[in-house]
């Protein structure tokens, strides 16, 4: 059994062909399929955060939203680049707007992916400490927003202050309790999947990771998993981890679907995310469902993972995507266990 959810860059595009042609598009129809996806049994309404590009980027505001029309679904991110964020302040946006959705916020952040523009956290006021890279600069923030969640005292009251203060030391407020296990690191090596176990967060895994075997991206992700599992059995945490992968995948059960995705299998492929990172990028996965079924059988990450995320083309409108996660949740699913 998976839980499985959607995954939504949240592009825009003026472009004539694009169902969503402004910002305003793109937030209101997340919702809208937050809330369809809900209805047709999903699991899960995630979103990714992306600065300086026509794509989501704040994301507290989509998710309580989406918290205040939805009444179970899971809603989070994959993922919030933590070298943009004050740690403290996102703190009291994610405390908000989990209390809004009634404690079904799963936030997945990360130290990020090269961005639309050189070195975007700069213009947000952040720059790395002296022998810091930028990388070391967003787990540092991630360490201190974990910190901070766990609700102690910190902060020296005012001892005339405009309203009454709880006895001892202040925290930031408001706090949402439980929160702190519900925070996911993307990982893109093996390494920092093994760093996230051991500060207790869950982890997302995308189709994307470092190139640290030459093997598969499926058998090398599925690898990355059993080293973040035995690093969180190693450091002793009380509660199971969860794990999620995302993926590209389409059945193609009507002329629609077919014409979109239809024109042949996709193979992984290997690039530079930077000038010193070799990566792979996994496949995405697009046939017929019988067929569709054989080959997702093979896919050793997603037997790993408990989540799966499916990764949607946003631009091509809240119904059609619906009808994506419909025939996988009805025609797929089922006939591989997963429902």
């Amino acid at each position: 059994m998976k839980k499985i959810g959607f995954l939504s860059f949240g592009h825009w595009t003026p472009s004539p062909q694009s169902q969503a042609r402004s910002a305003a598009d793109v937030l209101l129809q997340s919702i809208d399929l937050a809330v369809a996806a809900e209805e047709l049994g999903a699991d899960g309404a995630y979103f990714r955060v992306h600065h300086f590009a026509r794509q989501l980027a704040s994301p507290f505001p989509l998710l309580a939203a989406v918290g205040a029309r939805t009444s179970r679904i899971e809603i989070g991110t994959a993922v919030i680049d933590m070298r943009y964020e004050n740690p403290l302040y996102m703190v009291e946006d994610a405390g908000a707007a989990d209390l809004i959705a009634r404690g079904r916020l799963q936030l997945g952040i990360s130290r990020g992916s090269p961005e639309q523009v050189i070195d975007g956290w700069r213009y947000f006021g952040y720059q790395p400490g002296e022998g810091e890279t930028d990388a070391d600069m967003g787990r540092r923030h991630a360490e201190i927003f974990l910190d901070m969640l766990r609700g102690q005292g910190f902060a020296q009251p005012n001892p005339r202050p405009m309203f009454p203060n709880p006895p001892g030391l202040l925290r930031l407020e408001p706090l949402s309790e439980g929160l702190r296990e519900r925070i996911w690191w993307g990982a893109g090596s093996n390494a920092t999947a093994v760093w996230a176990a051991k500060l207790g967060m869950n982890l997302q895994s995308s189709t994307l990771k470092n190139d640290e075997t030459g093997e598969a991206f499926h058998i090398q992700q599925a690898a990355q998993i059993r080293a973040y599992r035995a690093a969180w059995k190693e450091a002793g945490h009380t509660r199971e981890p969860r794990v999620s992968v995302s993926r590209s995948i389409f059945a193609l059960v009507d002329d629609r679907d077919r014409a979109y995705f239809g024109n042949g299998q996709e193979e992984d492929q290997i690039g530079f995310i930077d000038e010193r990172t070799r990566a792979i990028f996994g496949r995405g996965y697009a046939a017929e469902p019988d067929r569709l079924i054989e080959q997702l059988k093979t896919d050793e990450a997603i037997a790993e993972a408990d989540t799966l995320l499916l990764t949607v083309p946003n631009q091509l409108g809240v119904d059609y995507n619906a009808h994506v996660i419909e025939t996988i949740l009805t025609r797929i699913a089922p006939a591989l266990g997963w429902r």
